[in-house]
């Protein structure tokens, strides 16, 4: 078994999807309308056959509360890894992204934490090295 898709809770999927491919660089894989709504997923330009990520309307009553209260309480709805975070930081501080977080050592991880203009703290996470 693998992890085939995750989500993450969007307020607007067009602007959306403009962060996670323009800014982020992420690839579209899947953009299907359906309605009001479409099936977006995006993948990595490192692993395009890897793990989607689905931009999945924040339309649902408790996404707005759920969502409210990781923000505050400065969690990350999902994490993405970086072979060097340092570089990753400085290339999306350059295209405006505003990080709540800077590049920190937690021991086995360098983590850092920024806003995706959509709602959500998303974290960037660097392995360390272990001697």
């Amino acid at each position: 078994m693998r992890i085939y898709l995750a989500s993450v809770f969007v307020d607007d999927q067009q602007k959306a999807l403009r962060f996670y491919t323009e800014t982020l660089g992420f690839r579209v894989k899947h953009n299907i309308p359906l309605g009001e709504y479409a099936w977006i997923t995006v993948v990595s330009e490192e692993a395009p056959e890897g793990t989607e990520l689905l931009l999945e309307p924040d339309a649902h009553p408790a996404v707005g509360p759920y969502r409210k209260a990781l923000v505050e309480d400065g969690i990350p709805s999902t994490s993405f890894a970086a072979n060097d975070i340092g570089a990753e930081y400085d290339r999306l501080v350059a295209r405006g992204v505003r990080f709540v977080q800077p590049p920190t050592d937690l021991g086995s991880v360098i983590a850092a934490v920024f806003e995706d203009t959509c709602g959500n703290l998303i974290q960037i996470t660097e392995e360390k090295r272990q001697p």
